[in-house]
């Protein structure tokens, strides 16, 4: 029953990054871009073991992060002392806190992400911007794994996300992955702008590891397809959103 329990929070909480590799490097590399963090306030939210958190510390010394999982937020916390355990829906900061509010791979896991969404919003000054990356519907693969006949068959499962939803919801109960339209949604009612919304294909670090040249080649290939419609297919959304001054 124990591993059981640990297998299913791991489906529903889902696994943070351990190693900081090139496709992390290029995410930061694209937050950067979009908010300019030097001396900046920052929320890292739902933080993992504090990989992301650590990467903010180059550019300001204001960083902050909270975690779920207590294990965790301890360990985020030797990457930077203003972490704490909390749910990313009760954010335990006041109004207009923060400059950036990061969240990766995150709202897709919470239990309820429109409650997620309006916290990481409250807790943005006017001005300040809130950048996520969540799961793209369109992707061809559902990279969490799913749940078969009672059992949870964790890895890369082909085109479970392009079932109808009711379907593909019963294989992944556990994860949500989002249309454009959905995502904007979580926002749609909040005091927030667009500023940026793109979909981007994934780092294949892993492959670049075992298989240099075929990674490198996928990378080149995606990588470019990210200049043209075909990103609609890409591994995650990144949505940029800018609090209104009023």
């Amino acid at each position: 029953m124990a591993e059981t329990q640990s297998i299913d929070t791991r489906a529903a909480r889902g696994e943070p990054s351990y190693v900081w590799r090139e496709g992390q490097e290029r995410r930061f590399q694209m937050v950067r871009r979009w908010t300019g963090l030097a001396g900046r306030r920052v929320l890292d939210v739902g933080c993992g073991v504090g990989m992301y958190t650590a990467a903010f510390l180059r550019e300001t010394p204001a960083v902050f992060g909270v975690e779920v999982e207590r294990e965790r937020a301890m360990e985020a916390r030797e990457q930077a002392a203003g972490v704490a355990q909390a749910l990313g829906e009760r954010l335990p900061f006041p109004d207009a806190t923060f400059d950036v509010v990061y969240s990766h791979e995150v709202l897709e896991h919470v239990a309820d992400d429109r409650a997620c969404a309006a916290e990481m919003v409250r807790v943005t000054r006017p001005g300040g911007r809130v950048l996520v990356f969540v799961p793209n519907r369109l992707y061809v693969l559902e990279t969490h794994g799913v749940f078969w006949r009672g059992r949870y068959h964790f890895g890369n499962m082909p085109l479970v996300n392009w079932l109808p939803t009711p379907l593909r919801n019963r294989l992944a109960p556990h994860v949500r992955a989002y249309t454009k339209g959905s995502l904007r949604r979580l926002f749609a009612d909040l005091p927030v702008h667009v500023v940026h919304h793109t979909q981007i294909f994934p780092g294949y670090d892993n492959i670049v590891v075992r298989k240099p040249a075929v990674g490198r080649a996928l990378r080149a290939i995606t990588y470019a397809l990210e200049r043209t419609p075909l990103r609609v297919f890409g591994l995650s959304h990144l949505l940029v959103v800018e609090r209104s001054q009023t």
